[in-house]
């Protein structure tokens, strides 16, 4: 039986990390699982997003062949990554907000972290902070709305651009860098930069999540993984029709509701 990677995230803000993904690794198949039933992750609590989480990837795992695991959700990884690692047998990746990079970049010593309401508040982000960027100022920006405004943009919609200036105002004359604490908001990165009159750069995780995927493979095992399409699972049925043809446009060849 053929192998292949597991991805995982609320909704399709971790399509940014498939596409870093497949930038390097343009030959493996990947399965896109998102759950759409319980949408949006950030309003969750840290114990029901463990709960879910390690029950719906365990299973669908349990279901595949699949070589390693990416939970491409920045809520997903700071709550449910130990639980899940102790659960699979197979390597799982997460995604860090790219806080130590940032800080690093920033000429001004001072990093805008945009990220959900979740996660913006949890002891990880702070334990970042602390470790990497003790001598930054990080303008925080908790905001939900983005998250539905990127899946709009994927849809084809283009987002209300007065209200994604409204939300990223915090951070006008006081930052030089962003810190894209969400897997959705790069789908937004074009349109953060009109509204921050492209003085800002912005740093997410994905391609970090694609080298560390391509490091725990390994050439060798690469070569031998599952050269088939790509799949989009969902665990809600009724997927909106402009959803599907996002998914299509991205090379997904199937599209199925997971049982």
């Amino acid at each position: 039986m053929t192998s292949r990677i597991l991805m995982f995230d609320s909704g399709i803000g971790g399509i940014s990390v498939f596409r870093e993904i497949k930038h390097q690794l343009p030959d493996i198949a990947i399965d896109y699982l998102f759950d759409n039933a319980f949408y949006p992750y950030g309003q969750l609590s840290e114990h029901e997003l463990v709960e879910r989480i390690t029950s719906l990837v365990s299973r669908v795992v349990a279901q595949g062949n699949h070589a390693l695991v990416v939970i491409a959700c920045n809520s997903a990884s700071t709550a449910a990554l130990p639980a899940l690692r102790q659960q699979l047998n197979i390597p799982v990746v997460g995604v860090v907000p790219a806080i130590k990079p940032a800080a690093t970049l920033s000429q001004k010593k001072s990093v805008g972290l945009l990220a959900t309401k979740g996660t913006i508040n949890r002891s990880y982000i702070s334990t970042l902070i602390e470790n990497h960027a003790p001598h930054c100022e990080i303008v925080k920006v908790g905001t939900n709305e983005l998250v539905e405004m990127a899946e709009m943009v994927f849809k084809g919609i283009e987002p209300n651009m007065a209200q994604l200036a409204k939300i990223c105002a915090p951070f006008n004359d006081r930052v030089d860098t962003i810190v894209l604490g969400c897997t959705h908001f790069p789908l937004l990165s074009s349109y953060i930069k009109q509204v921050t009159n492209n003085q800002i750069s912005l740093i997410d995780s994905g391609t970090a999540i694609a080298n560390r995927v391509v490091g725990l493979l390994g050439t060798s095992q690469i070569k031998t993984l599952d050269q088939q399409v790509d799949r989009a699972l969902y665990t809600k049925p009724n997927l909106d029709k402009l959803l599907i043809a996002g998914l299509e446009q991205e090379g997904f060849a199937k599209i199925s509701l997971t049982s």
